[in-house]
């Protein structure tokens, strides 16, 4: 064979053995990349759709606690969902295996007890008190006839600092304050100053400054202990004694910074007005909040999805006697569902939305849906979604499966909203789990 020929016939089959490997490998780096671990909940079916690069059967090795559809365990695929029979809590190892024969992913498959909580859609009244004081503007003391300062800013205090301590006492309100000041003052010394920042604490030396004109010591700070607002209760966990609500965490209205809960409430609330949502102006819900014999619960933590505390019992006006289930993230499907929300006094309606997008997330996030309301009674009434509806639940196939979180701005009808799965983890009702990825409800 002459040489050209060789080097042509090698280049052949070079390119050949490129093209299978490569085939190969894909896949390969594909099932990498599949979920470590998938929770579900026993008794429960459960469909999954596994984003397998190709045809593949899968196996397990506990099958007195996962069951498998045998028809569709022979043949997964991108398509085709993966039928789970989860039959009591415990682990398994479920194993996918390449067109039926090599094993090249393993996914530990933790059943969870069976969960149900009662879907909430009241509106409530929230009021908690941060634990400190929260620093929300510097201004000046006039100390002399051209002289202007701010003690505060000068000890390199800033805005959304928490003041926890000053001369080693604990701060529970801003009477411990002026108390403090007057004491300095008088005294001629500084006040030492324990305060957050973020995660940091931070110390510093506060010297109060005389105000010629009030007569009284100041400090250079405006500060706040306390926030007030109408929101939605998300659900109720009878089996564990708490509730979510807000699907969104509590800021500060000057400073944007989320308010460290030292104590709260959830109080009864009624709906007098509301004013619509229009596209740059998201509307609110007018609300006032009930006697406070109607207290429905505390406030322990405030979180990037909500607010959540103890609650004795299931309050007034809900849709549903008992606990609904509640769905995984992976579970969650474009198409019809509903939100349970409070438009006039206090009476919960169902409405009818679209989910428009689901988001595949690897980790709890804020934005997992986007929602589109649908029902021309609640576009009507509110143009949409409007402030103080955040924190209503999203139904979808008869499982709570999120809360509405956000509205676009520029779009009223349509907004974000968040996976309950991460409200009930933050909850404390679910354990936190490495999240899947690349899931799909089949």
């Amino acid at each position: 064979m002459n040489s050209p020929l060789r080097k042509k016939l090698l280049g052949l089959l070079f390119a050949f053995f490129l093209c299978v490997l490569s085939q190969a490998i894909q896949p390969m780096q594909s099932y990498a990349s599949l979920p470590d671990e998938v929770q579900v909940f026993a008794g429960r079916q459960t469909d999954v759709r596994l984003a397998v690069p190709a045809a593949s059967s899968a196996v397990v090795d506990r099958p007195d606690i996962i069951g498998l559809d045998q028809q569709s365990a022979l043949r997964v695929t991108r398509q085709m969902p993966l039928h789970l029979h989860p039959q009591q809590t415990g682990h398994a190892k479920l194993t996918l295996k390449l067109w039926g024969k090599i094993p090249v992913k393993t996914v530990n498959v933790k059943v969870i007890p069976d969960l149900r909580v009662v879907p909430g859609g009241q509106t409530i009244g929230v009021k908690v008190k941060s634990a400190g004081i929260l620093v929300v503007g510097h201004h000046l003391v006039r100390s002399g006839a051209d002289e202007r300062k701010s003690p505060g800013e000068a000890a390199g205090i800033k805005l959304g600092d928490l003041i926890t301590h000053m001369d080693g006492k604990r701060l529970d309100g801003v009477s411990g304050v002026a108390e403090a000041v007057e004491l300095a003052g008088k005294q001629s010394k500084g006040i030492d100053v324990v305060l957050k920042r973020g995660d940091e604490t931070v110390k510093t030396k506060l010297t109060p400054a005389y105000d010629a004109e009030d007569k009284a010591w100041r400090l250079g700070l405006y500060i706040r202990d306390s926030a007030a607002g109408v929101g939605t209760l998300t659900f109720y966990a009878p089996d564990q004694g708490v509730y979510g609500a807000l699907g969104h965490v509590i800021t500060d209205m000057n400073t944007q910074t989320s308010i460290v809960v030292g104590s709260g409430q959830i109080v009864q609330s009624n709906v007098t007005s509301i004013a619509k949502s229009e596209t740059g102006d998201p509307g609110e819900k007018r609300a006032h909040f009930l006697k406070e014999s109607k207290i429905l619960g505390n406030i322990e933590r405030n979180t990037a999805f909500g607010i959540f505390g103890k609650m004795s019992q299931n309050p007034e006006h809900s849709l549903y006697s008992q606990g609904i289930p509640v769905a995984f993230s992976h579970e969650v499907k474009e198409g019809p569902a509903e939100i349970l929300t409070v438009v006039e006094g206090q009476q919960v309606e169902r409405f009818a939305i679209d989910i428009v997008h689901v988001a595949d997330q690897s980790e709890p996030a804020t934005k997992g849906l986007v929602l589109r309301i649908t029902d021309p009674k609640l576009i009507d009434k509110t143009g949409g979604i409007v402030q103080g509806m955040s924190g209503s639940p999203i139904v979808q196939n008869g499982k709570l499966i999120g809360a509405v979180t956000h509205v676009f701005v520029n779009d009223p009808k349509s907004g974000y909203g968040c996976f309950i799965e991460w409200m009930l983890q933050d909850a404390g009702v679910m354990m936190k789990k490495e999240q899947s990825k690349n899931l799909k409800a089949g």
